[in-house]
């Protein structure tokens, strides 16, 4: 990315300044933010002076945290030259990567497109996201296990979607667990189509940003694409089929059971579900907790796990989680103490 002029080590050997030179090519707003936002978050982020002047960014500091800078520089220059936009978002991502001292450059994280479709580019936002989708690319059953807001359902859809467009599978399968109509679909209005699309419309909400709207009636009517209640799986072997269970954590043990064997040759399962939201009846057990205990650690299966640091929606949701799950340790914590 750059050129890197000689250190200027000042007397003091804790403090060391490096100068970055941006390549032409690249529009510094684009690097720097609008109003220089994303400047500012870099300002904020490392332990260090950042000066800039024209093309040329002065970094003075603690050693450690100017190399660390001067990477993160580097990362957003490789995501401008993809054509890709930096975003706040973007630099807080990457420098969180950076801070976990992976081996994935956050720019391939950030950089990887799933699916595009009417202007818009599904990624991965994350390192645990980007593993999640390497774990659909390289398994035949896959779990994504995480909270709300994660993206593992939409991701799992987008790669269903892709397999589809590249004719890797003839059809995709979305379904999810009807727990809460449960023995009250018999009270609702309408048919049983009409009662059941409730609880699959998230699925049809995602299913519009990655196909065109129009041709969704279409790929329905001939089965391309279908989206059904779990209870409609039973029975059936599905071949040449990429299928998604979303909500996993509302299946009984049985009925994980029932659906992971309705795999078919040619086809791929991604199971997803937020074991911290059980909706199943009184001491009922959860299909997707007792499945890993049955499952881990055999060949072309994968379980990934996402956590409050990989939810993308609002910035309060992902601090949200954090402190649930903060709450119910706690809580944990002192029933084993009132135990004793």
């Amino acid at each position: 990315m750059t050129e890197r002029q000689p250190d200027d080590v000042r007397s003091s050997t804790s403090e060391t300044t490096h100068q970055v030179v941006v390549p032409n090519s690249i529009n510094m707003v684009a690097l720097l933010g609008p109003g220089d936002e994303n400047l500012g978050l870099i300002e904020r982020a490392f332990d260090a002076d950042v000066h800039v002047r024209g093309n040329q960014v002065t970094l003075r500091g603690e050693p450690a945290e100017v190399a660390l800078a001067e990477r993160l520089l580097e990362e957003l220059v490789t995501i401008l030259r993809t054509g890709q936009s930096v975003t706040g978002e973007t630099v807080e991502r990457a420098i969180g990567m950076l801070r976990t001292e992976t081996t994935e450059r956050p720019a391939d994280v950030l950089s990887l497109n799933i699916l595009s479709n009417r202007g818009r580019t599904i990624r991965p936002k994350t390192l645990n996201q980007k593993r999640y989708v390497d774990a659909i690319d390289k398994h035949t059953i896959v779990f994504g296990i995480g909270p709300a807001g994660t993206g593992k359902t939409y991701l799992a859809m987008a790669k269903a979607v892709q397999a589809l467009q590249t004719k890797q599978v003839n059809r995709i399968i979305l379904s999810r667990p009807a727990v809460e109509a449960g023995e009250r679909l018999g009270f609702l209005p309408g048919t049983l189509s009409e009662k059941i699309d409730p609880y699959l419309r998230p699925l049809y909400d995602a299913l519009h940003d990655m196909v065109d709207p129009e041709s969704i009636p279409k790929l329905l009517a001939a089965g391309t694409i279908e989206v059904a209640p779990l209870a409609y799986l039973r029975g059936r072997s599905l071949n040449d089929s990429f299928i998604v269970l979303d909500e996993a954590q509302n299946t009984t043990p049985e009925q994980m059971k029932m659906f992971l064997t309705r795999l078919g040759f040619g086809s791929k399962i991604v199971v997803t579900g937020d074991v911290t939201q059980v909706d199943l009846p009184g001491s009922t057990k959860s299909g997707l907790r007792v499945v890993q205990g049955i499952l881990e650690g055999i060949e072309d299966v994968s379980f990934n796990r996402l956590t409050a640091s990989d939810v993308v929606r609002h910035r309060l949701v992902g601090q949200i989680v954090a402190a649930y799950d903060a709450f119910d340790a706690r809580e944990e914590k002192a029933g084993g103490s009132r135990g004793r």
